[in-house]
């Protein structure tokens, strides 16, 4: 299960707000189910931002927000409010390793 919860940030606050992901990425981490995590920032809109996370299932997902409740609430008025819990439907195989021609 794929989370993905989008920030608008002022430029003021960045610096912030990277620290505060952070403690929100390692209290995830902390939790069972957690696979992997990541922040972004746009590249497009310097001031838009996304937490990015992965799990094994959606129940994992809502009982670590629950956990992770108190260290997101200062972020909640930066969070853009739209649904965060993707089911993964589809996905790409893995690309294939280089193979050097030793001929």
């Amino acid at each position: 299960m794929l989370a993905l919860i989008r920030y608008a940030v002022p430029a003021a606050q960045a610096d912030e707000f990277v620290a505060q992901a952070r403690d929100i990425l390692d209290l995830f981490a902390a939790q069972p189910g957690y696979l992997r995590g990541q922040l972004g920032r746009s590249v497009d809109e310097p001031d838009l931002w996304a937490l990015v996370s992965e799990w094994e299932g959606a129940g994992f997902y809502r009982r670590a927000l629950g956990a992770a409740r108190m260290a997101m609430y200062p972020l909640m008025t930066l969070m853009i409010n739209e649904p965060s819990a993707f089911e993964p439907v589809d996905a790409s195989p893995a690309a294939p390793s280089a193979v050097l021609d030793q001929t």
